[in-house]
């Protein structure tokens, strides 16, 4: 079984405006609502491709309903905790620029938090655990370790899509994958990363420190994986970029889902590219005619 969890999801309420002017009102061309939070837009491409996942977090208020009926709908399995306090709303401004103003999340308290974690000690051998996203500021740093720990105890596998000191502490513990973009490589460790070759020395570097698998993507100039059967490069595809957001997670359901049937890492790859690459050129995540389509356009070499 594949688990995804999400400790801060939210709603995100995208909103059209032809040209923003501030301190005047401002009429709205068009607007979308959808259940936001990585995990859970790895669980909502799981479903896309054909696999089965459970997704867990925080859900509280009207705000976790609207993304807790949204996932029913989609026949996504969830079980998420629930919270006193209202799942946070992101809105996102699209006019001349794109502009993001982010929920600072839900205050979780420890009772709340011992209830994941029970759910979470459910877990076992053979099962796939999907750590995405920011931890609510309530919580406070490490606690993806003590998740982490307790499902590595469960002999649990773990993918772990954050950023910053988490991330850093996360690599010690063997991660089936990371997923760093190239930026997100550079503020790992602390030093700037220009070239291909740049950053196959610092995705190596991620293996000596115990990550199974780790894959790099670079927006418009492919992506790379690099495990201990050697580097491969995804080449890039060509195609008009109408959303970034959620195309990491896509790449992460891609490759999991695959590798939870196969163990090939390689195969797995080439699906987490089409996954990526099909929801980077389509207004929401994409659906499973377009992934498939994608597919058929992915190279990869071993370099």
């Amino acid at each position: 079984m594949i688990y995804t969890v999400t400790l801060n999801p939210s709603i995100d309420y995208i909103v059209h405006v032809e040209h923003l002017m501030l301190d005047t009102v401002n009429r709205m061309t068009s607007d979308f609502k959808f259940p936001g939070g990585k995990g859970i837009n790895v669980s909502r491409v799981l479903n896309r491709t054909g696999y089965t996942s459970t997704a867990l977090g925080f859900l509280g208020g009207f705000t976790g309903k609207f993304v807790s009926d949204w996932l029913i709908d989609e026949g996504i399995s969830s079980e998420f905790t629930k919270i006193e306090d209202d799942t946070r709303i992101n809105i996102k401004l699209k006019s001349d620029s794109e502009t993001e103003i982010n929920g600072a999340g839900p205050k979780i308290t420890p009772v709340e938090q011992a209830r994941l974690e029970e759910k979470l000690s459910e877990v076992g051998k053979g099962d796939i655990v999907v750590f995405s996203g920011s931890v609510p500021s309530s919580i406070g740093e490490g606690y993806y370790g003590k998740l982490i720990q307790l499902i590595k105890e469960k002999g649990a596998e773990f993918v772990i899509d954050t950023t910053g000191a988490d991330l850093l502490a996360a690599t010690k513990a063997e991660p089936l994958l990371i997923k760093p973009n190239n930026h997100e490589l550079e503020e790992l460790f602390q030093v700037p990363l220009k070239t291909k070759a740049e950053l196959l020395q610092y995705g190596e570097k991620l293996l000596q420190m115990k990550v199974k698998n780790v894959i790099i993507s670079m927006a418009g100039e492919g992506a790379l994986l690099i495990n201990a059967t050697g580097n491969y490069f995804a080449q890039p595809i060509k195609g008009s970029v109408k959303n970034s957001v959620g195309a990491g997670d896509s790449m992460i359901a891609g490759f999991i889902g695959n590798f939870s049937e196969t163990q090939d890492e390689v195969e797995s790859f080439k699906w987490g590219v089409a996954c990526g690459t099909a929801t980077a050129f389509s207004d929401d995540l994409a659906t499973t005619e377009e992934i498939h389509e994608m597919f058929k356009k992915v190279v990869v070499e071993k370099i």
